[in-house]
């Protein structure tokens, strides 16, 4: 049964390895789409770009689970944390893929800072493990940086580097993570309405375009769309907004693979008054 597990993983493996990681949510493609966004970013949205963690107001806190094509062996969790300071935004993000038999994780600490009224910029330091069952676990440590540009009240745009130096994992390096290139831009047609659009160069990987779609249709309401070019997967995620609390069920649809659901859990705290 274990061995017919891991054949199962590796094949999926070596069918989505030419799109994009295996540790990249799908269900949610669009889970950090507000990076590119003065009126939807959240505590997910520093994820894709630590820049945008300068425009968070509240102090929040977010959870993200994604079954990748119903299998629990290809489970994702997400930990997203931001606390916002006079200094400067400091942020952690964790990740989680996999199951006892084979996993990856991920933690960062991040910090970011307005420049300006145009401009944010923000760096992250991420201390990654991978541990295959019967060996030993490996880890590396990384970097990512990026910076978001505010090109008017609507638009903006922004460019992310993770890992340029090439971080590997173990003494012996057998393992090498991928640098990733990431430029986008965001349009706020209005506080409801909401578009991106990203482009993201992985190491020896084609270029992947994700869009998205934001459209607030009451204050409690929001519905989401994506689309991913590299593995022609779409998104769809509607959210209810509970006072402070946000709740989102979402899915997405891979032509060979089948469906990737979602649950997102996110909460703002309450400003103090001055």
């Amino acid at each position: 049964m274990k061995n017919t597990t891991l054949l199962i993983i590796f094949f999926i493996t070596s069918i989505i390895s030419k799109c994009q990681a295996l540790r990249r949510p799908v269900a949610a493609s669009y889970i950090a789409s507000g990076t590119y966004s003065l009126n939807h970013a959240d505590v997910f949205s520093f994820s894709s770009n630590q820049a945008s963690l300068a425009q968070l107001n509240n102090a929040a806190i977010g959870i993200y689970g994604e079954r990748r094509f119903l299998l629990g062996e290809l489970s994702i969790y997400h930990f997203a944390l931001a606390v916002p300071m006079n200094s400067g935004n400091f942020g952690m993000d964790a990740n989680y893929f996999g199951f006892p038999g084979y996993n990856e994780s991920k933690i960062g600490f991040a910090y970011a800072r307005k420049l300006g009224n145009k401009a944010d910029v923000g760096v992250q330091f991420n201390y990654n493990g991978i541990k295959p069952a019967g060996y030993d676990k490996a880890s590396a440590i990384t970097f990512e940086a990026g910076t978001v540009l505010h090109l008017s009240e609507k638009l903006h745009t922004g460019f992310h580097v993770n890992n340029p130096v090439g971080g590997k994992f173990g003494k012996n390096h057998l393992e090498k993570l991928p640098s990733v290139y990431t430029a986008g831009f965001g349009y706020d047609a209005s506080e409801k309405f909401f578009f991106s659009l990203e482009m993201i160069k992985e190491e020896d990987q084609d270029v992947n375009m994700n869009a998205g779609l934001q459209y607030k249709l009451i204050p409690q309401l929001l519905l989401m769309t994506g689309l991913s070019s590299a593995t022609s997967s779409v998104s769809f995620g509607i959210g209810l907004y509970l006072d402070n609390l946000r709740i989102e069920v979402a899915a997405s649809y891979h032509p060979q693979l089948g469906v990737s659901p979602g649950l997102l859990l996110l909460y703002n705290f309450k400003r103090k008054k001055d």
